[in-house]
């Protein structure tokens, strides 16, 4: 004789959230020997939505009947749907993780957002939140009708251009376990990791700032090669003393959320270093004070105290930083893959290209456009809620340190 066919029962739950509300739903459904083909729950704000499909080998109503009454013990709402589909064997993972950034995300950026999804045929797997500040972070996971590397395409492009327009920052990634493994973090310095242009700061004291700052600028903008910018901005540091150069490395401001991006990854295993084409004398005591893993920068040239207005060795220009990611990388043992480089001019453009993660912080458009990301916010800690780590767990991760959040 053959065993009688399962109901697909769906029951959703839905009121404030409070302990004791999934043993009293699973309580009843022990009783009715149903075996579970799917639980999904969430939380926000304090409201509880709890989702459980079951399979009921008899008697669907009487299990509906059931949960009803054990639901309103517990002053809880419940729906049951009997008969509803199961499509637990044949869903497929998310292809892509899609992170919108804003301060604040406004309804008619997620509409745009979810619109433009929607005609590109992709569904919208779950939701959730990864950041209340200092931005406002939402996690979505994502599925493309046809996943190609066509279609990934489009999607990203099609993304960044509502990101423009909706005043966003979004962050398209591959879902699975490649998001999951980066495993190593290189930081740009002037204008990313700190505040400002360590080589104009180092001008005003020799009054030739502004000339100093418009090389700067045409060489961030990719106008100017970097290798020939560099040398003719040292060339007018010539006759500084020394001194200035501790100085200067004293004063350094770090970008807001610097320190807790940097903390959290170290938490996480993550090998953390610089990147910069400005100068390590300079740079290495915040190398040490945040307990960076490697550092690569230029040197200057002193004699009797004084800077020549010459830069020592090989320069860390353009095709330098990309040379020093896959350097430290190598020394580590890490793929290129699971790296991430973070920047904001032309000269981390191949440094961003190289890495497994590109992100434009702030950056100059000749970076945004070859990034896999742009970040537009001041705040650092951004890149955490890209690579999946949420405030939360930031929080909560200092919290056990004794440590206070980093509210700015």
């Amino acid at each position: 004789m053959s065993k009688p066919s399962a109901t697909p029962v769906l029951i959703t739950v839905t009121g404030p959230d409070k302990p004791g509300v999934s043993s009293v739903l699973f309580a009843v459904l022990t009783r009715h020997e149903v075996d579970v083909l799917d639980v999904e729950q969430v939380v926000i704000r304090g409201r509880l939505v709890l989702g459980v499909l079951v399979s009921a080998p008899h008697d669907p109503e009487a299990i509906q009947e059931a949960v009803e009454q054990a639901m309103a013990t517990v002053s809880m709402h419940v729906e049951v749907e009997i008969g509803a589909e199961s499509r637990r064997a044949a869903r497929l993972e998310s292809s892509h993780v899609v992170i919108l950034l804003g301060h604040p995300v406004t309804a008619r950026g997620f509409t745009e957002v979810a619109r433009k999804l929607a005609a590109l045929g992709a569904n919208i797997d779950a939701i959730r939140g990864v950041a209340d500040y200092p931005v406002t972070g939402l996690e979505l996971r994502v599925s493309v009708a046809d996943d190609t590397a066509e279609a990934d395409g489009q999607l990203r492009s099609a993304l960044a251009e509502v990101a423009v327009r909706v005043g966003l920052d979004i962050a398209v990634e591959r879902a699975g376990l490649t998001r999951r493994a980066k495993r190593l973090v290189v930081f740009d310095v002037d204008s990313t990791l700190i505040q400002g242009e360590v080589i104009e700061m180092l001008a005003a004291h020799v009054g030739c700032e502004p000339q100093v700052a418009e090389i700067t600028e045409a060489a961030m903008r990719g106008e100017l090669d970097f290798t020939e910018s560099l040398r003719r901005r040292v060339a007018l540091l010539e006759g500084l003393d020394e001194s200035v150069l501790d100085e200067v490395a004293g004063s350094l401001q770090l970008t807001p959320g610097a320190r807790t991006t940097v903390r959290t990854l170290k938490r996480l295993g993550f090998r953390c270093g610089v990147v910069s084409g400005g100068f390590t004398r300079v740079i290495r005591r915040l190398v040490d004070e945040l307990g960076l893993d490697f550092c690569a920068a230029n040197e200057l040239e002193v004699v009797d105290g004084k800077l020549t207005g010459r830069v020592l060795g090989e320069v860390v220009d353009r095709p330098g930083k990309a040379a020093a990611l896959r350097r430290f990388a190598e020394a580590e043992g890490v793929p290129l893959a699971q790296t991430v480089a973070v920047g904001d001019g032309a000269n981390d453009i191949d440094m961003i290209g190289a890495a497994g993660l590109g992100v434009a912080f702030n950056a100059k458009p000749a970076l945004r456009e070859v990034a896999d990301t742009a970040l537009s916010h001041p705040f650092l800690d951004a890149v955490l809620f890209v690579l999946g780590v949420t405030r939360a767990e930031v929080e909560a991760a200092d919290a056990a340190d004794g440590l206070e959040p980093e509210r700015l």
